[in-house]
C-alpha cells in the first residue's frame, strides 16, 4: 500500500468515525475492512446494524452518501456481512 493508499484510507476512517455516533445512538455500529482497488470501500455492520431490515438503507443514504460525498472517487460501500 502506498502514501496514497494510506492517505484514502485515513479519510475513509474519519469519515466513518464520524457517522459511526449515528449508528451507535441506534444500537449498531460499523467496522472498516478494507478499499479494493476499484474504490469499493468494505465494512462490517455490528450490533442492532447487523441484523437491522433498514441496515441497507442507512449504509447507502448515510455511510455511502457521506463518503462519496467527501471523497468522490468513491464508487460505492458494501457491507461483507449482510
Amino acid at each position: 500500500m502506498d502514501n496514497t493508499d494510506n492517505e484514502l484510507k485515513q479519510k475513509v476512517l474519519n469519515v466513518i468515525d464520524q457517522v459511526r455516533p449515528y449508528l451507535q445512538a441506534d444500537g449498531g455500529d460499523i467496522n472498516f475492512v478494507n478499499i479494493t482497488e476499484d474504490f469499493v470501500v468494505n465494512v462490517e455492520l455490528t450490533g442492532a446494524c447487523g441484523s437491522c431490515a433498514f441496515s441497507t438503507v442507512t449504509l447507502k443514504n448515510g455511510v455511502e452518501a457521506t463518503l462519496k460525498k467527501v471523497l468522490p472517487q468513491i464508487k460505492e460501500v458494501v457491507a461483507i456481512n449482510l
